[in-house]
């Protein structure tokens, strides 16, 4: 009787194991306690953006489109019945400690507070933000301190790509990157994976929550373009790409972390140039073989 009942036990717990996880959190509801909707990836990351449309922020004489370079976003990946959530929000200087002080208050971490750009008027700053557990009790606070800034909520999940002309030859900067980028109206935009994986509290973190490099092209006129965007380096990376940007007339703007328990450790390096749109992509191809990523 008593190995029948072992036996039992065992097939229960097999049984257990052997269901399928649990499904993906209701992202509707989360929608409502954000107070904005988002997409869910083919990943399942449910990615939600942020973008400073409310803001006119100029750069060297260049107004900034809200995609290029004030694109928040808040991302939540399932973990069972929970979620860990990340985010990059853009706020104006005024608006930083009052929105960090609800987030603390309502659990969700504070991973970093920087610039991403120099010279820009007026100055944004960037505030990184992560948190682990019930995914509407996250977007509630998510929802809380995102109230105590201007930041547009509502409206279309994300900015459409539109058949507005980028400005510049992208076919021919895809084929000196080696990557094909996607236009999002007026920004075209490359997301390029680190080769090896991303940890931060033992959860791979995908690219849609910020561990792919990121590059951004906004035409200026006559085949010119500004660039922005985020390198993801290791430490041994760093140098050899600060040098391959310089060696090209892509100035550095920053270099910083993002996240606070990631592996491998990481550093986020923000770049700005505004050139002729086929020589910068040649810049940034430079820098990109200084770093180990996904082969397109």
């Amino acid at each position: 009787m008593h190995a029948k009942l072992v036996t039992g036990a065992m097939l229960i717990a097999m049984s257990a194991l052997l269901q399928p996880a649990s499904a993906a959190p209701d992202w509707q509801t989360i929608a409502k306690a954000l107070g904005k909707s988002g997409t869910e990836t083919p990943g399942g990351v449910y990615r939600v953006g942020l973008p400073r449309t409310d803001l006119t922020v100029s750069l060297d004489g260049i107004s900034l489109k809200p995609g290029f370079a004030l694109g928040g976003w808040i991302a939540f990946e399932p973990m069972r019945k929970q979620a860990m959530v990340m985010g990059d929000i853009v706020l104006t200087q005024d608006e930083v400690n009052p929105v960090m002080k609800k987030l603390e208050e309502g659990g969700i971490e504070i991973t970093a507070v920087h610039n991403h750009l120099l010279r820009a008027e007026p100055m944004t700053l960037y505030m990184h933000v992560f948190g682990q557990g019930d995914p509407v009790t996250l977007a509630t606070a998510l929802h809380a301190g995102l109230a105590l800034s201007k930041t547009p909520m509502g409206g279309d999940a994300q900015p459409q790509a539109s058949a507005q002309q980028i400005g510049f030859d992208a076919a021919g900067v895809d084929q000196t990157m080696g990557y094909e980028g996607k236009a999002n109206g007026a920004v075209y935009q490359f997301t390029i994976p680190r080769a090896e994986p991303v940890e931060e509290n033992g959860m791979e973190v995908p690219a849609a929550m910020g561990s792919a490099i990121a590059i951004n092209f906004q035409s200026t006129g006559g085949g010119k373009a500004a660039i922005t965007g985020d390198f993801v380096l290791t430490a041994k990376e760093v140098n050899p790409v600060i040098n391959a940007m310089q060696d090209n007339g892509i100035e550095i703007t920053a270099l910083h972390s993002h996240m606070l328990d990631e592996k491998p450790r990481l550093f986020f390096m923000h770049f700005w140039a505004n050139d002729d749109a086929q020589k910068l992509a040649k810049g940034l191809r430079a820098a990109l073989d200084k770093v180990a990523v996904k082969k397109s």
